[in-house]
């Protein structure tokens, strides 16, 4: 399929998204306004019946909505061409993580700054997906520069680099934060998942 048929894909789909949002709005406002007159009228079976209506609505926009994510990043992120980034740490005694720039192929494509919360995630054992984007099949390399504070508070600066292919089906590749202890500082691996 061409971008331009995927794109026209997209609008239809954005297109009968927000019709639907469109009509649950019109059908919760003539909800809440059935319910003020059940409530006049003291009815409480109809208006609990009203309620699973407005309920069953929610959901329905819910998965609706889900629905359209998925097809979304399909459309944006096809399997064949797929390539994604993903930031990990193992102990961090030498090593508080402060950014990451990720460089392929001389072109910036990702510069994400942590915050404490998020680096105590990673220090928990948590995966943080830094970049995702599409590549071409072909050879292509990898510099990630990651900034943060060494041993003893002081600023630290250190690159790793990688060349890899990327063949055709989706590309995961894992940049691991570890703590080589027989030099107390920390080692960047970059390595591909299989």
């Amino acid at each position: 399929m061409s971008i331009k048929g995927c794109f026209g894909v997209a609008v239809v789909c954005a297109w009968f998204a927000l019709g639907h949002t469109a009509a649950f709005a019109q059908q919760v406002g003539s909800a809440a306004a059935s319910a003020g007159a059940v409530e006049a009228s003291g009815d409480a079976g109809e208006f609990r019946s009203l309620d699973q209506d407005v309920q069953s609505l929610k959901e329905e926009v819910l998965a609706l909505n889900r629905d359209l994510f998925l097809l979304e990043e399909e459309l944006l992120f096809p399997a064949n061409s797929q390539v994604a980034f993903f930031i990990s740490m193992d102990v961090g005694e030498y090593f508080e993580l402060d950014s990451v720039n990720l460089k392929i192929d001389g072109k910036e494509v990702a510069n994400y700054l942590y915050t404490d919360r998020e680096f105590g995630a990673l220090l928990r054992g948590g995966v943080h997906r830094v970049h995702m984007g599409n590549l071409k099949v072909g050879d292509h390399e990898l510099v990630a520069v990651f900034t943060g504070h060494g041993p003893n508070a002081r600023e630290y600066r250190r690159g790793a680099t990688m060349n890899f292919n990327k063949g055709i089906g989706a590309k995961y590749v894992e940049l691991e934060i570890t703590d080589r202890v027989s030099k107390q500082q920390p080692e960047f691996a970059i390595k591909e998942w299989e």
